[in-house]
């Protein structure tokens, strides 16, 4: 057995075989970093003397010609593919500010530190969005992004996508998912008008929810002005349209301990520096946060980061249904904590004694006890007294406090307080922007946590940290690596082999069973003991030494273990380990916080007790909640297909356009790019199903194909599995495939039936048992005939349907002239008929009109006895008499001496009774006609008329009259007084018959 310094150095370093497994590749060698991976054959020493100087020659070649190394897109394209040449493509792609480069299936994204705005508008997002094609546009985030939103949409098991955001802390992880969300909720928006607003709406809330959780859970490390000290993983929930209407947030292991300790050179949470820097002068009055005031748990404070930016915080509050009221309440519970940071205690003589509070330290006790709205005495008590109970019967013990444990009860009391306030915006911000689960039916995840960390001083915080990178790592492998793997076994692909890295046995040291690391973290807090880091790291030593990933340095003596991860080895130190694993909280303190008059601080510890009850019942540790969520998350990116973000941070400086090469060499080999890019590069990353295959593709070889099918009775028209109708299943879909593939390649001039042409067809493309493997190019080709194919029939289409459609038209040209010379047909005889109609009715009635009007005449002349008399006044005077222009006399007219009703045309003249007067009357035509009928009293009309004569009635005689005959009445003396006169025409007054009347 090596000794632990020999297995130390061994595992410090990524090249540990231990480690390592391998992966088949097409060729017989593959570079991997700066060695050779040979294949089954043994060589000779000259001949891989041979192909070493030729790889050289390769790298050599391949590096000389820079002016296109930044034009690869796609490390797989790099050839050969090795450390040096992949480095050199990122730094050349680098300089160029070409910041995303693909390698395989994961995308590399390399930090610019620098605002690049450019890469992020919204009509570059859309130009992703409506691309027909992604592979043809330039790498990028929205790339990835697009991609898994077509997934979606296209329904294909498994419907829902993650996106996984990995990398060191600095990398750029954080932007990326702020990048992602902003896509998301660009592109997933719908077109009517209503749902355009809630998707609004929720993307505002979804948007505004960064701003508050990295207030509240980001801090200022050492290699990160933004670091994520907790992890979180975002659902952005999609209808059945794929439009956002509602996402989720689930956070992991929020780095509490950052209240209380901050490592060097470090800060607290970015809230604490908000509003001790951006608070109002009301607001400092309200939270006696007077300026230039100095806290013990705010160090830093004369950096000012782009994150310091407390407007922004509240706006988002705001937004996401957080009242200023509610706001007011948790910036006065943060200044409350930051003065309970300043309390000191002194030890006292006697040890049986309580401890005594700082001369300094009075004033701050007060003012945190007055903003947490709590009794000072009771607080003060509380943090110097231990209560202990013991027995059966819980008696209750009370037990002054050593100076250090009352500085871990303040510490304890101010974590729990924020990891409380916390966990209550999450909730606040999940049920603000969350959706019925009625309203989804599928999912994005974005995954954002914290990157592989490595410090001077490293506890329990980075070893739960550093468990999760290497269950990612493993998701990563086990997807990627080993499914490949296993895929080409099973397929009966030839393969020689590569190396990968198998972290499978890190993962067994952190949480395997029975012992492992995490179990013995366990055992240790549920003994009742006082911790000892020395003891623990003895039994550690002594349980897990045989496996190949812990090791020791013997030369430092403060306890620790160094555990071997996939991106470089980490010393881990015991002390204080155990009670962080505990996470204590003292009941009495939780009681103290129930007892505030805070409204807030009650809502949150109103159930603390039975949720601490059962914490204890079932000694749930750290490790084993965070396990225990980080298990429920790989379920969940297992039961997705994710997109791999791998954030390379160029250098620790965070410096723009300074590129480093050790460092990336480290990020890369930490994450296995290179041995992604040698196994996308060597094998086949398009893998397609012969069925699916032949669905797509089988218009291409449909002659052949159809020759083939007919000769088994399976019709093509009919989208039934060809296995159906074949007894070997195997067999037959191969075959058909092959003509398909023959037919493409014979039209690029490949003829399969030689050696080299076959060889470059088996590097192109190759047939599985169940599934047909090919590169890119071969899926290129493929699309190409295809799409030519499909233009051509397409072509025909429209040559058919253009033939149709001038046939159609002319058609209906014809039928409509037809119809509309029968319709002008038809019109005219109705209009001819009409007219006839209306001329016959014209005719008849002036026939029936003449008839009436000649039985009329001819009845008067032969019933009429006519009296001559004169009436020498009336007749003498033209002026005077009743006479008119129109009236010519009728001869033998005569009206007896009796009362009589005389009506003439155009007026009416009642005559009563007078003496007998010889009245003249000239009338003409049809004017002398109407008198004449209006003065016998006659009913006129076609159908209906009357006369009466003299010798069936007394009154007025009807006379014989001719046209040209004057008809003379006998009429009494007129009653009138002016009848005998004209009146004179005047102006001023009225004149004729109404003159008359009026006179009368």
């Amino acid at each position: 057995m090596t000794t632990a310094n020999t297995r130390a150095s061994s595992h410090a370093g990524y090249s540990s075989n231990s480690n390592k497994k391998r992966f088949w590749t097409r060729g017989s060698t593959v570079g991997v970093g700066a060695k050779q991976v040979s294949g089954h054959r043994k060589q000779s020493p000259d001949v891989s003397s041979a192909l070493n100087d030729s790889f050289d020659e390769d790298v050599k070649a391949f590096l000389l010609d820079n002016d296109k190394l930044h034009t690869h897109d796609d490390l797989t394209q790099v050839n050969p593919v090795t450390i040096k040449t992949v480095l050199k493509c990122l730094q050349a792609r680098y300089l160029e500010n070409k910041f995303y480069t693909n390698a395989g299936c994961t995308l590399v994204a390399v930090n610019p530190f620098k605002p690049v705005p450019s890469l992020y508008t919204l009509k570059l997002m859309m130009e992703y969005h409506k691309a027909p094609q992604l592979q043809y546009l330039r790498p990028h985030i929205f790339t990835s992004a697009e991609q898994a939103y077509r997934n979606v949409q296209s329904q294909m098991e498994p419907i829902n996508q993650s996106l996984i955001v990995s990398g060191e802390s600095g990398a750029g992880k954080t932007w990326t998912s702020r990048c992602l969300m902003k896509f998301y909720a660009t592109v997933a928006v719908s077109s009517s008008l209503k749902a355009h607003d809630t998707v609004e709406r929720i993307e505002r809330r979804v948007l505004d929810s960064n701003p508050v959780m990295e207030a509240f859970g980001n801090a200022c490390t050492l290699w990160n002005n933004n670091s994520s000290r907790f992890g979180k993983y975002i659902q952005l929930q999609l209808n059945r349209s794929q439009q956002l209407v509602g996402a989720s947030i689930q956070t992991y292991l929020l780095e509490k301990t950052r209240v209380a300790n901050q490592p060097v050179n470090e800060r607290n949470f970015h809230i604490f520096y908000q509003i001790t820097k951006g608070a109002t002068e009301d607001e400092r009055l309200k939270w006696n946060l007077p300026c230039n005031s100095l806290f013990t748990w705010l160090p830093n404070t004369e950096r000012t980061l782009e994150e310091d930016c407390f407007e922004v915080t509240k706006q988002a509050m705001l937004h996401l249904g957080i009242s200023s009221e509610t706001q007011n309440q948790i910036f006065k519970i943060l200044s409350g904590l930051l003065h309970l940071g300043n309390v000191e205690f002194v030890s006292p003589d006697d040890e049986c004694m309580q401890c005594e509070l700082s001369e300094h330290s009075k004033d701050f006790l007060q003012i945190a006890a007055g903003l947490l709205k709590i009794s000072e005495d009771h607080l003060l008590n509380q943090l110097r007294i231990r209560v202990i109970r013991a027995g059966r019967q819980q008696q209750v013990f009370k037990k002054p406090c050593l100076k250090s444990e009352c500085s871990i009860r303040r510490d304890c009391l101010a974590k729990v307080i924020y990891a409380k306030i916390f966990d209550w915006l999450v909730s606040v911000i999940n049920r603000s922007i969350c959706a019925d689960p009625s309203m989804w039916n599928s999912f994005i995840g974005l995954l954002d946590v914290y990157g592989f960390e490595s410090f001077p001083v490293n506890n329990l915080e980075q070893l739960c940290i550093n468990y999760a990178n290497e269950k990612l790592q493993q998701h990563f492998v086990a997807h990627y690596l080993k499914a490949q793997q296993e895929e080409y076994e099973a397929e009966g692909l030839k393969w020689s082999f590569v190396s990968y890295q198998d972290n499978q046995k890190c993962l067994d040291l952190i949480e395997g069973n029975p012992v492992s690391i995490f179990s013995l973290l366990n055992e240790e807090c549920r003994l009742n003991r006082l911790s000892d880091a020395k003891q623990f790291m003895a039994r550690v030593e002594k349980a897990l030494a045989v496996n190949e990933c812990l090791s020791w340095d013997k030369f430092t003596k403060t306890p620790h273990f160094i555990v071997s991860h996939y991106a470089s080895s980490v010393c881990y130190q015991t002390e204080g380990m155990t009670e962080k694993n505990k996470d204590p909280i003292p009941p009495e303190l939780l009681h103290l916080m129930e007892q505030s008059k805070d409204s807030l601080l009650q809502n949150l510890f109103a159930a603390e007790e039975k949720i601490d009850e059962t914490r204890q019942r079932k000694s749930l540790t750290v490790v084993s909640r965070f396990k225990s969520s980080l298990e429920n998350l790989m379920n969940v990116l297992h039961s997705t297909t994710p997109q791999y973000i791998r954030c390379i941070k160029p250098n620790a400086e965070c410096q723009p356009a300074n590129f480093k090469k050790d460092e990336v060499i480290t990020q890369l080999e930490a994450c296995g790019i290179v041995e992604t890019i040698s196994i996308s590069a060597a094998g086949f990353p398009i893998r397609i199903p012969y069925l699916s295959f032949l669905e797509r593709y089988g218009v291409i070889g449909k002659k052949h194909l159809s020759l083939r099918l007919t000769a088994i009775g399976c019709s093509p028209t009919k989208k039934r599995r060809v296995e159906d109708h074949v007894e070997n299943a195997e067999d037959m879909p191969c075959e058909a495939v092959q003509v398909i593939l023959m037919t493409v390649l014979s039209s690029k001039g490949l003829n399969l039936t030689s050696c080299d042409q076959a060889d470059s067809h088996r590097l192109l493309v190759h047939c599985g048992k169940t599934k047909v493997f090919m590169t890119h190019l071969m899926l290129e080709l493929l699309e190409n005939a295809r799409t030519r194919l499909l233009s051509q029939k397409a072509f025909c289409i429209q040559c058919s349907w253009r033939r149709y459609q001038k046939r159609q038209h002319e058609r209906h040209n014809r039928a409509a002239t037809q119809i509309q010379a029968a319709v002008r047909s038809w019109l005219r005889r109705r209009r001819k008929l009409k007219q006839d109609q209306a001329a016959r009715a014209i005719q008849r009635a002036w026939r029936r009109w003449r008839a009436v009007m000649d039985a009329l005449a001819a009845a008067e002349l032969d019933d009429t006895m006519v009296e001559e008399s004169h009436c020498e006044s009336l007749h003498g005077s033209s002026a005077g008499g009743v006479t008119e222009n129109f009236m010519e006399p009728l001869e033998g007219a005569t009206l007896s001496s009796k009362a009589a009703d005389f009506w003439s045309w155009p007026f009416r003249l009642i005559l009563p009774s007078a003496p007998t007067l010889s009245v003249t009357i000239k009338a003409s035509g049809l004017q002398r006609l109407g008198s004449v009928l209006t003065a016998l009293q006659l009913n006129f009309g076609i159908s209906n008329y009357k006369v009466e004569t003299n010798q069936f009635d007394e009154g007025v005689a009807s006379i014989r009259a001719r046209p040209q005959v004057a008809i003379k009445f006998h009429l009494g003396q007129s009653p009138l007084l002016h009848a005998h006169t004209s009146p004179e025409r005047s102006d001023s007054s009225l004149v004729g018959l109404n003159q008359i009347l009026l006179d009368k």
